[in-house]
């Protein structure tokens, strides 16, 4: 059981370290544009397009989009 929960804590690190790493993106894209040299991906459009492909989706979408918020949130509310 001890493994099972290390391996679950380190994917939890990664997991959040993810999600800074994807915000400070978005806040590199705006300060200094898309092609900057720091993170060259169009980070801000991929994450429209992702936002528009779920809404296209329609319910199976917004399911879709309940079930990630879950997930993100699921170890927050103690």
């Amino acid at each position: 059981m001890k493994v099972l929960e290390k391996v679950i804590g380190w994917a939890k690190l990664l997991t959040e370290a993810g999600i800074c790493m994807l915000a400070l993106a978005v806040v590199l894209q705006v300060l200094f544009g898309a092609g900057t040299a720091f993170f060259p991906a169009d980070v801000i459009g991929n994450i429209v397009s992702i936002t528009s492909s779920l809404g296209s989706q329609g319910l199976v979408g917004l399911v879709a989009l309940g079930v990630l918020y879950g997930i993100f949130n699921r170890g927050t509310s103690s």
